[in-house]
């Protein structure tokens, strides 16, 4: 069942003045509350932190990569960021994605694009509006369309979105049945990493309307999380990482721990105490974070955003 969302359909506005969370989201829960559908398949980055009650995400497939990519018009082929001519305007929806690399590249000037993937490569393509646009490389690899791939943005360039490049199944949060099945469909790398970033952003109180980034790496047992918060145009930002054990064996957890959700996410067969782990870690990320003013730069950009 295909279905279009408020997301998708207001194309004349940046995602982060429309002040809605559920932008992507809303329409798809609808129809599972409504019994229309039993599962519903989103992008992980547009789940908020907190879902409405009585659903839960029953599975988060194997990330796909999840770094920003720079798609160059065909008159800049070869090039990367760094080498375009001054003022050259990069396109982007987002907020994170700007506020980064306008502090790495103060040369280049940035813009608002919105619409789905072949909307924004052909505005790219067919006009001279932009030199370049960044999208996030999951989307294209997914389409197939990873030739366009010009440049991928390590995370010393720019660090992505919490969730990015991940894939969601949402599923009503009491259908054992439908929650058994999609489980099979868990990564469990994928699934520690994400409950650390949402945990992050929840804590943060971020949404698409402030810029928040994050990089996670899970090595021998450990989880690495770097966590940032920017103002919007980049001056001001506070970055940092910490780790955490999440080697744990699969326990027998029966019992009233059946189904303990972490940020939304409901993930059987995926150690407890490791998720538990891993949510602890985005809470003292954040934590730490906010002790150093990450509150203050957040409510600038958020006052800003909504007077732009």
């Amino acid at each position: 069942v295909a279905m279009s969302t408020t997301g998708d359909k207001i194309l004349d506005t940046a995602l982060s003045k429309i002040g809605e969370k559920s932008l992507f989201t809303k329409e798809l829960e609808n129809a599972l509350e409504r019994n229309e559908v039993d599962l519903v398949v989103h992008s992980l980055k547009d789940l908020p932190t907190s879902l409405p009650p009585g659903f839960t995400i029953g599975a988060v497939c194997k990330r796909e990569n999840p770094l920003d990519a720079v798609v160059f018009h065909p008159k800049n082929c070869g090039k990367t960021l760094s080498l375009l001519p001054e003022k050259s305007v990069i396109g982007t929806s987002s907020l994170r994605r700007a506020a980064q690399l306008k502090k790495k590249f103060p040369q280049l000037e940035f813009r608002d694009i919105r619409g789905n993937l072949n909307t924004r490569l052909k505005k790219l393509d067919e006009k001279e509006d932009f030199s370049a646009i960044i999208l996030a490389a999951a989307g294209l690899k997914r389409m197939g369309w990873e030739n366009r791939i010009g440049q991928l943005l390590s995370p010393e360039d720019c660090l992505y979105a919490v969730g990015q490049g991940a894939l969601a199944v949402e599923v009503r949060a009491k259908d054992q049945e439908i929650l058994n099945m999609v489980s099979a469909l868990h990564d469990a790398d994928t699934v520690l990493r994400c409950i650390a970033e949402r945990a992050f952003m929840k804590r943060l109180e971020g949404g698409c309307s402030v810029p928040v980034a994050v990089d996670t790496v899970l090595k021998d047992g450990q989880l690495y999380l770097t966590g940032a918060v920017y103002s919007l145009d980049g001056s001001d930002s506070l970055k940092e990482t910490m780790q955490t054990s999440v080697h744990y064996p699969q326990q027998n957890e029966d019992g009233p721990n059946d189904d303990m959700q972490h940020v939304g996410i409901t993930a059987k067969n995926v150690p407890g105490r490791a998720q538990e782990a891993a949510e602890n870690l985005g809470v003292e990320l954040a934590s730490l974070l906010l002790s150093k003013g990450a509150k203050h730069i957040l409510s600038v950009a958020r006052q800003l955003n909504d007077a732009r």
